[in-house]
């Protein structure tokens, strides 16, 4: 049997019908913060779009530049594709992901591979036959 998720008490379904305010109540300070000073115009787009397909109206992929937004309980099971300063990054939205932002979860940084350091960058390898 699979354990039935919860967030702070409330099941899935109850979240899906709370109004924005009600569940501001739920997370932490600062995204209430967030939502309660209200949305951008980026983010009011990101919601349409949201809205949108899960109406069935979008066919497309939903992509943005939105790293603030807040994961609100709409865009649970959907695939939202989040800028990361160079290319979007596709993230499935969990149960589990509700009160965090989106930039949580795409990293704005790589990791640094280095390789061999080349001809003449130590001393060693200034006596190193070229061929």
């Amino acid at each position: 049997m699979a354990k039935e998720f919860k967030f702070k008490g409330k099941t899935l379904e109850e979240l899906k019908q709370m109004s924005l305010s009600e569940f501001a109540k739920l997370i932490p300070a600062r995204e209430r913060r967030k939502l309660s000073r209200g949305f951008t115009e980026a983010e009011k787009r990101l919601l349409l779009k949201v809205k949108d397909f899960k109406e069935g109206k979008r066919k497309k992929n939903i992509k943005t530049h939105c790293r603030d937004m807040v994961i609100i309980p709409d865009m649970i099971d959907l695939m939202i594709y989040i800028h990361s300063g160079k290319i979007f990054m596709p993230i499935q939205i969990m149960p589990e992901m509700l009160g965090h932002r989106l930039g949580e979860y795409v990293s704005t940084r790589q990791r640094v591979s280095h390789s061999a350091p080349g001809i003449g960058a130590t001393r060693s390898s200034a006596f190193a036959s070229v061929k």
